[in-house]
């Protein structure tokens, strides 16, 4: 039923109104899989990176997302399921103790079936468009599936959020998808579970996702940890764009 959604999604209910309101343009395509379970990498700008990407793929990608979209009751809750059931979202829990653990076995489970999964190693939407130091955990999981990993680009879906709010006609924003060449993780195949190898492949892939978005790349700061700093000086009136990523406030 979800694979079904999925498509209806894609080609009837948000397809159709995603390419009405934006221009499009796809690079790399012939690096998509396919056939076969892979993983993509990519940079997260905006809520419409996983509306966008998947739209203008020829397979079928998959999130992970909390468990609570797909627990909820009433009409809500039913709503709440379709949508992201729909919009190709795997749950995980992540109220458990062991939530990074549950996030890892849900992404084996997907590759296990011969999926395309997708999972942002920057763990955060960028808080001013910058691309921040990956996580670890998605390489962990493609390690441990022994699958590729796609590096994967999209500029553009933080102007189309803003350009929701205030639409002009004849201004529809470009989104634009860059596919990179699959990145072959063969070479690190006696490591798995080495936590250098996890780091020294999440951080070449970084540098292939800025490459391709050409965004300014802030390899010693998370993004979740610049949000935080944002937060603490946002009543200041100081500007943190002016600061060296490192200085801590």
């Amino acid at each position: 039923m979800t694979r079904l959604l999925y498509w209806l999604f894609k080609f009837v209910l948000i397809g159709p109104f995603l390419r009405l309101t934006s221009r499009r343009v796809v690079t790399g395509r012939e690096h998509f899989p396919r056939e076969g379970a892979a993983l993509l990498v990519g940079n997260h700008l905006s809520v419409a990176d996983w509306l966008f990407m998947p739209l203008l793929m020829p397979r079928r990608v998959t999130f992970l997302a909390k468990s609570d979209y797909f627990t909820g009751t009433g009409i809500k809750g039913a709503l709440s399921r379709f949508f992201f059931a729909g919009s190709g979202q795997h749950p995980i829990d992540r109220t458990n103790a062991d939530a990074a653990q549950a996030a890892i076995n849900a992404g084996l489970e997907v590759l296990g079936e011969g999926e395309i999964l997708c999972i942002y190693p920057e763990g955060t939407r960028s808080p001013d468009g910058r691309l921040y130091r990956g996580k670890t955990g998605p390489v962990r999981v493609a390690m441990r599936a022994g699958v590729p990993i796609v590096p994967i680009g999209v500029t553009g879906t933080g102007d189309y959020i803003r350009w929701l709010t205030r639409p002009r006609l004849g201004r529809r924003p470009e989104i634009r998808v860059m596919v990179g060449e699959q990145f072959d993780i063969t070479p690190w195949a006696d490591r798995v579970g080495d936590r250098a190898a996890e780091r020294e492949i999440t951080d070449q892939l970084m540098l292939r996702i800025q490459e391709l978005t050409g965004q300014e790349y802030l390899p010693d700061t998370y993004g979740a940890d610049m949000k935080k700093r944002f937060e603490q000086v946002r009543a200041s009136g100081r500007n943190l764009l002016d600061q060296p990523a490192g200085e801590q406030s």
